[in-house]
């Protein structure tokens, strides 16, 4: 079962819990925002079933820091690396978007490289952030220290889900989000799974063996790991281990953050390191947008299979969903929206 709740009812109850923390309103506003971007586009793995579970344990615990500020360390005008301090990385990745898409808007691309964050939710949501200027934008992020999956052959994890995004404008429909971890599926999913009691495709978890494991719990009593995009070897886990080492290349070697396979301690994500990217066609030449807008308008004209299942690109129902729960009111598992009320019960004390 579900519940209902207007989209701007959610945001005021996540923003009061957040500044009941510690957190600065606006900077609260900017996080709420990206953690309800998972169920306002139905990603709801990444939404705000992590709040009791992932957030607020890292105000609590004092591994996230609700009012500090991100210390550039180097400026080289289109590049800048940042310490970001332990900030909440729901914040802060925006932030370095919004840095970076400022940059790029002079320079026609701009980057901002972290180190010291903390979990930056949807990394899709922060990439997205530059569409709102007519621009690109790319958000890699490794997972700290945590070591979740194993390399190809390998007889322990060394890195971890590792996301990649990137957003570019499609004119005047939804833009083009592709947001993916490189691994099969994020963790998320899996513990969305073993909390609904439900078996998972063969192919997302693997016994140490190589044997598939379908009960999603048994990634938590850590007798199976995930498995990299592709599979196994044979059906291209290379593939997938590779993008996870570019992301840790890009997000993490780049700033000087944790790595994986250097880490003391493969349990905990602290030190993530994230790369904000923006580009900005228009400075480079005129009529990108018009381009942009043909291109993704071709990919959804694309003959289909079924005509009852048009062609669409990533991004696109996401789109949709979010478009309609705005309107309509966003579905919250009672059990979610209980933890919500509960934690936002305290700010009324």
């Amino acid at each position: 079962m579900t519940v209902l709740v207007p989209y701007p009812v959610l945001l005021s109850l996540v923003v009061g819990i957040f500044v009941d923390r510690g957190m600065p309103e606006d900077r609260a506003a900017i996080a709420a925002t990206a953690l309800c971007h998972g169920d306002l586009t139905g990603v709801t793995s990444h939404g705000l079933v992590n709040l009791t579970r992932l957030y607020l344990p890292l105000l609590d615990q004092g591994r996230a820091e609700p009012k500090a500020d991100m210390a550039v360390e180097t400026d080289l005008g289109a590049c800048v690396l940042a310490d970001a301090r332990r900030t909440f990385g729901l914040w802060s990745a925006s932030q370095a978007m919004e840095l970076a898409c400022a940059r790029a808007s002079r320079h026609g691309i701009g980057m901002v490289s972290l180190r010291g964050a903390t979990h930056i939710g949807c990394a899709g949501h922060h990439a997205a952030r530059a569409v709102t200027h007519g621009m690109i934008g790319l958000v890699a992020s490794n997972c700290g220290g945590q070591r979740i999956a194993p390399p190809p052959g390998g007889t322990a994890a060394m890195l971890g889900t590792n996301p990649l995004a990137l957003a570019c404008p499609a004119g005047g429909a939804h833009p083009f989000v592709l947001d993916m971890s490189t691994t099969v599926v994020p963790t998320g999913r899996i513990r969305a799974a073993a909390r609904e009691g439900r078996e998972i495709p063969p192919g997302w978890l693997a016994a140490d063996d190589g044997s598939p494991v379908t009960d999603p719990a048994a990634f938590d009593r850590g007798e199976a790991h995930l498995q990299w995009l592709g599979g196994g070897p044979e059906t291209g886990a290379y593939k997938g281990f590779g993008l996870g080492l570019l992301v840790e290349v890009l997000g993490a070697l780049v700033p000087g953050a944790r790595l994986g396979a250097t880490s003391a301690d493969g349990n905990r994500d602290d030190d993530i390191g994230v790369l904000a990217l923006a580009i900005a066609p228009e400075v480079l030449r005129t009529g990108f947008a018009a381009d942009a807008s043909a291109l993704f308008t071709a990919v959804r004209e694309w003959p289909a299979r079924d005509p009852e299942v048009p062609v669409v690109y990533p991004g696109w129902h996401e789109g949709e969903r979010a478009a309609h729960h705005r309107a309509h009111g966003v579905p919250v598992a009672d059990a979610v929206y209980r933890e919500l009320r509960a934690a936002a019960e305290r700010t009324a004390r």
